[in-house]
């Protein structure tokens, strides 16, 4: 599912770390930064299994890897990147209920290098992944 970002709205949701770090950006800019999900992980599916738990379809280096995030999306997506040679560290992490849905702000480390993912989406787990994906592929270039 695809949702329309209200960027001032998104961005005013955002942690003051990463609000300072966007100033000056153009709603589209913030958007191709932190939202943007391609890189060197997609998301090929994802299907909710209830309140915080789904099951994500990863598309990793040419292959399929599911994810069943139950409890705490986070630690599964963490644990299932590390198996697949990507030890991704989760520095922050933010969610707040906007208007327009569930704002998730995380930002990553990999190999010394820190970046921002943002994502919205009406499931919690979901807009959990989303975001941790826009996050690391912000940093896919090191990968």
């Amino acid at each position: 599912m695809t949702i329309t970002i209200d960027t001032p709205m998104f961005h005013a949701a955002a942690p003051a770390s990463l609000r300072a770090e966007s100033i000056g950006l153009t709603p589209a800019e913030f958007h191709d930064r932190y939202c943007e999900p391609n890189g060197p992980v997609k998301l090929s599916d994802w299907t909710p299994l209830g309140h915080r738990a789904g099951t994500a379809t990863l598309e990793i280096a040419d292959h399929l890897r599911t994810v069943t995030a139950t409890g705490n999306p986070v630690a599964a997506l963490t644990s299932a990147l590390y198996d697949e040679g990507y030890p991704v560290e989760i520095l922050q992490f933010h969610q707040r209920r906007t208007p327009d849905g569930l704002a998730t702000f995380v930002q990553c480390e990999f190999n010394g290098r820190r970046g921002w993912g943002a994502a919205l989406a009406d499931d919690p787990a979901e807009s959990t992944i989303r975001a941790m994906i826009a996050g690391i592929n912000h940093l896919g270039s090191h990968f």
